[in-house]
């Protein structure tokens, strides 16, 4: 589907770490592959212990994870709105990702020099806030005028976008993002075309030492603190144990290292699901002797959308789908014996399909 996310951040905050452990497939666990498609754009699988089941059940032939896009964004300097540096690149950069993975360091290291002088997460998020909602001030505020005369002249549709314009201009000028703003799904339609920046979902990344790995820190909690009313996720990773992981041989070995830290997952790992949370996707199966494989939808597409994700004769010629969930499939131990006790749902053009659902489609064409 394309979709990405854009991970940012101020120089030293552990950016780049972050991302060359996402390019380490073995940072995560045997079979998650990892592939460059631009010199800052990684493919990254991701993992799913549900795919692992089901190819345990069948044995097929390949088993074929989904996967989301992760691009390293140019670094940012005070007045990108305006230009300065790269700035024109970063937000040009942001504008077109989906989602965004914002790394805040939050360690202490006299070894490495933060570019401010000091270690505060709040401050170096305000910066690269500041940037963006001085960004989309300008949209907004090239956007009312022209809303504005149209308004004027009775255009309703122009006399919605002004008003909801508006709301945006009020809380970007007190230095909030846009995404704080309440708009029913209805409105959004009506300035989807708008893309703000801070309109995007965010997930906070606290990048923390080995010792704050479980619990975090006095940084940590200020940030949390801090985004509160500001809908967006936060995650504790440390970055510098991550880089370690990655360099061990065996997965046998990967493990010990997080029993020792406190952790039952890796950073990394949890960082892909939350970032495919993030991007609002869900994965449907499909499975049996050839090929178990996951294939991404976003939440809320109904039967003949998720089947054109396959392929899009499959949406042309939707008949029905069949439909087992993950967990009967799991408990039975095959297709045969969900349909033996009536464990395989018919479903027709309206069924909203659900995360993990085990899907056969029926089309014609």
């Amino acid at each position: 589907m394309a979709l990405q996310c854009g991970i940012v951040g101020l120089p030293n905050v552990g950016k780049s770490t972050l991302f060359n452990c996402l390019s380490n497939a073995r940072a995560q666990a045997a079979n998650f592959p990892f592939c460059t498609i631009e010199p800052n754009v990684g493919v990254i699988t991701v993992p799913d212990e549900r795919l692992m089941k089901l190819a345990e059940i069948d044995n097929p032939k390949r088993v074929v994870p989904t996967t989301i896009e992760i691009v390293d964004i140019a670094g940012l300097v005070k007045g990108a709105s305006k230009g300065e540096g790269l700035g024109n690149k970063f937000l040009a950069n942001i504008r077109n990702t989906n989602a965004i993975i914002h790394v805040l360091r939050c360690f202490e290291n006299d070894n490495i020099t933060h570019v401010d002088g000091t270690v505060d997460p709040l401050r170096d998020k305000g910066i690269i806030d500041t940037e963006l909602q001085l960004k989309d001030l300008e949209t907004i505020e090239n956007r009312i005028g022209k809303c504005q005369k149209q308004a004027t002249a009775g255009d309703k549709i122009a006399k919605r976008q002004y008003d909801i314009l508006l709301q945006y201009k009020e809380a970007l000028e007190q230095g909030l993002s846009a995404r704080t703003v309440e708009l029913t799904a209805e409105e959004r339609k009506v300035v989807w075309d708008l893309n703000l920046l801070t309109d995007k979902p965010v997930l906070y990344v606290c990048n923390v030492d080995e010792a704050s790995a479980v619990t975090g820190n006095a940084h940590t909690e200020a940030v949390r603190a801090a985004i509160a009313d500001e809908h967006a996720e936060m995650l504790i990773v440390a970055a510098s144990a991550e880089a370690d992981i990655a360099e061990l041989e065996s997965y046998e070995e990967r493990q010990l290292f997080l029993q020792d830290m406190g952790l039952e997952e890796s950073g990394v790992s949890r960082l892909i699901k939350a970032a495919y949370r993030l991007l609002d996707l869900q994965t449907f199966f499909t499975t049996g002797a050839d090929e178990s494989r996951a294939w991404t939808f976003r939440r809320g597409m109904k039967a003949p959308e998720t089947a054109g994700v396959i392929h899009s004769d499959f949406e042309r010629g939707f008949i029905r789908a069949e439909v087992i969930k993950y967990a009967d499939y799991v408990e039975l131990g095959s297709e045969r014996a969900c349909r033996d006790v009536g464990k395989i749902g018919i479903e027709g053009k309206e069924y909203v399909v659900e995360d993990g659902d085990i899907m056969h489609f029926l089309f014609n064409v």
